[in-house]
Protein backbone atom coordinates (compact mmCIF):
# COMPACT_ATOMS: atom_id res chain seq x y z
CA UNK A 1 0.00 0.00 0.00
CA UNK A 2 1.56 3.24 -1.25
CA UNK A 3 2.37 5.80 2.29
CA UNK A 4 1.17 8.97 -0.03
CA UNK A 5 -0.70 10.24 -2.33
CA UNK A 6 -1.39 13.46 -4.10
CA UNK A 7 -3.14 15.89 -1.77
CA UNK A 8 -5.58 18.80 -4.04
CA UNK A 9 -2.40 20.88 -5.33
CA UNK A 10 0.51 18.82 -7.36
CA UNK A 11 3.04 19.61 -4.91
CA UNK A 12 1.29 18.62 -2.14
CA UNK A 13 0.99 14.95 -0.60
CA UNK A 14 -1.39 13.38 2.08
CA UNK A 15 0.71 10.67 4.01
CA UNK A 16 -2.10 7.65 4.63
CA UNK A 17 -0.27 5.31 6.79
CA UNK A 18 2.73 5.79 9.42
CA UNK A 19 5.56 5.71 7.40
CA UNK A 20 9.61 5.18 8.52
CA UNK A 21 11.77 7.82 7.71
CA UNK A 22 13.45 5.53 4.62
CA UNK A 23 10.22 5.71 3.44
CA UNK A 24 10.03 9.43 3.15
CA UNK A 25 13.59 9.57 2.02
CA UNK A 26 12.82 7.48 -1.27
CA UNK A 27 10.00 9.32 -1.56
CA UNK A 28 11.30 12.64 -1.93
CA UNK A 29 14.28 10.88 -3.68
CA UNK A 30 11.95 9.93 -6.25
CA UNK A 31 9.89 12.85 -6.61
CA UNK A 32 13.12 14.82 -7.23
CA UNK A 33 14.19 12.44 -9.74
CA UNK A 34 11.03 12.75 -11.67
CA UNK A 35 11.06 16.35 -11.03
CA UNK A 36 14.67 16.78 -12.00
CA UNK A 37 14.83 14.50 -15.59
CA UNK A 38 10.99 16.44 -16.53
CA UNK A 39 12.50 19.61 -16.73
CA UNK A 40 13.70 21.67 -20.06
CA UNK A 41 17.38 21.85 -19.19
CA UNK A 42 19.00 22.46 -15.83
CA UNK A 43 18.99 26.24 -15.11
CA UNK A 44 19.32 25.90 -11.51
CA UNK A 45 22.64 24.90 -9.67
CA UNK A 46 20.52 24.58 -5.99
CA UNK A 47 18.06 22.57 -7.87
CA UNK A 48 20.99 20.29 -9.33
CA UNK A 49 22.89 19.82 -5.77
CA UNK A 50 19.52 18.99 -4.13
CA UNK A 51 19.34 15.88 -6.91
CA UNK A 52 22.89 14.97 -6.34
CA UNK A 53 22.27 15.43 -1.82
CA UNK A 54 19.03 13.42 -2.55
CA UNK A 55 20.63 10.16 -4.52
CA UNK A 56 24.56 10.18 -2.32
CA UNK A 57 24.09 11.52 0.83
CA UNK A 58 23.17 8.76 2.91
CA UNK A 59 25.32 6.24 1.24
CA UNK A 60 27.89 3.95 3.78
CA UNK A 61 30.96 4.13 1.44
CA UNK A 62 32.06 6.40 -0.96
CA UNK A 63 30.48 6.71 -4.53
CA UNK A 64 31.41 8.09 -7.70
CA UNK A 65 28.90 9.30 -9.77
CA UNK A 66 27.80 11.11 -13.22
CA UNK A 67 25.18 12.91 -14.27
CA UNK A 68 24.98 12.51 -18.36
CA UNK A 69 24.07 15.77 -20.35
CA UNK A 70 22.47 16.81 -23.61
CA UNK A 71 23.83 19.94 -25.50
CA UNK A 72 20.86 21.76 -24.42
CA UNK A 73 22.24 20.38 -20.92
CA UNK A 74 18.86 18.21 -20.41
CA UNK A 75 19.82 15.49 -18.07
CA UNK A 76 20.28 12.11 -19.93
CA UNK A 77 21.06 9.27 -17.04
CA UNK A 78 22.37 9.41 -13.91
CA UNK A 79 24.97 6.91 -13.16
CA UNK A 80 26.70 5.64 -10.30
CA UNK A 81 30.08 4.42 -11.50
CA UNK A 82 32.61 3.65 -8.91
CA UNK A 83 32.00 2.22 -5.25
CA UNK A 84 34.74 2.57 -2.70
CA UNK A 85 35.20 2.15 0.67
CA UNK A 86 34.49 4.58 3.78
CA UNK A 87 37.10 7.03 2.89
CA UNK A 88 38.22 6.39 -0.72
CA UNK A 89 36.73 5.08 -4.21
CA UNK A 90 39.29 4.23 -7.79
CA UNK A 91 38.14 5.81 -10.29
CA UNK A 92 39.11 5.19 -13.92
CA UNK A 93 39.08 8.11 -16.86
CA UNK A 94 38.35 5.23 -19.12
CA UNK A 95 35.27 3.99 -17.93
CA UNK A 96 33.98 7.45 -17.61
CA UNK A 97 34.81 7.89 -21.13
CA UNK A 98 33.25 4.83 -22.15
CA UNK A 99 29.71 5.86 -20.71
CA UNK A 100 29.71 9.23 -21.85
CA UNK A 101 29.93 8.00 -24.93
CA UNK A 102 27.55 5.73 -24.44
CA UNK A 103 24.82 8.16 -23.25
CA UNK A 104 26.18 10.49 -26.48
CA UNK A 105 26.80 12.90 -23.78
CA UNK A 106 27.68 16.63 -24.07
CA UNK A 107 28.65 17.66 -20.93
CA UNK A 108 28.60 16.03 -17.53
CA UNK A 109 28.26 16.69 -13.61
CA UNK A 110 30.53 14.59 -11.86
CA UNK A 111 29.48 14.34 -7.77
CA UNK A 112 30.72 12.04 -5.11
CA UNK A 113 29.66 11.29 -1.57
CA UNK A 114 32.16 11.98 1.79
CA UNK A 115 30.88 9.13 4.20
CA UNK A 116 33.69 11.29 6.96
CA UNK A 117 30.75 14.36 6.46
CA UNK A 118 33.64 16.62 5.34
CA UNK A 119 32.91 17.86 1.62
CA UNK A 120 36.25 19.37 1.20
CA UNK A 121 38.00 18.08 -1.33
CA UNK A 122 40.76 16.32 -1.12
CA UNK A 123 44.33 16.03 -3.32
CA UNK A 124 43.20 13.20 -4.85
CA UNK A 125 39.56 14.84 -5.50
CA UNK A 126 41.85 17.45 -7.31
CA UNK A 127 43.94 15.51 -9.40
CA UNK A 128 40.75 13.31 -10.73
CA UNK A 129 38.84 16.18 -11.60
CA UNK A 130 41.75 17.30 -13.72
CA UNK A 131 42.62 13.92 -15.47
CA UNK A 132 38.86 13.78 -16.19
CA UNK A 133 38.73 16.94 -17.45
CA UNK A 134 41.28 17.07 -19.60
CA UNK A 135 40.04 12.94 -20.94
CA UNK A 136 36.90 14.30 -21.74
CA UNK A 137 38.05 17.93 -23.55
CA UNK A 138 39.66 15.83 -25.97
CA UNK A 139 36.55 14.29 -27.35
CA UNK A 140 34.39 17.82 -26.53
CA UNK A 141 32.64 17.00 -23.53
CA UNK A 142 32.42 19.17 -21.25
CA UNK A 143 32.65 19.14 -17.62
CA UNK A 144 30.49 21.49 -15.66
CA UNK A 145 30.82 20.48 -12.61
CA UNK A 146 31.95 18.04 -9.53
CA UNK A 147 29.99 18.07 -6.58
CA UNK A 148 31.50 16.79 -3.23
CA UNK A 149 28.51 15.26 -1.00
CA UNK A 150 29.46 16.02 2.91
CA UNK A 151 26.58 15.77 5.99
CA UNK A 152 24.86 18.68 5.49
CA UNK A 153 26.90 20.40 2.59
CA UNK A 154 28.47 20.10 -0.31
CA UNK A 155 31.04 21.71 -2.28
CA UNK A 156 30.84 22.80 -6.14
CA UNK A 157 34.19 22.72 -7.91
CA UNK A 158 32.52 25.23 -10.45
CA UNK A 159 31.73 27.38 -8.14
CA UNK A 160 35.12 27.71 -6.40
CA UNK A 161 36.78 28.30 -9.64
CA UNK A 162 38.59 25.40 -10.09
CA UNK A 163 37.02 24.29 -13.45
Amino acid sequence: MPAFQTAERPEEYRVIRPVTLDEVYEFVRQELEKRFFREDALTSPADTKRYLIAELAREEREIFAALFLNTRHNPIAFERLFFGTINGCSIHPREVVKRALHYNAAAVIFAHNHPSGVAEPSSADRRITERLCSALALLDIRVLDHVIVGSGREYSFAEQGLL
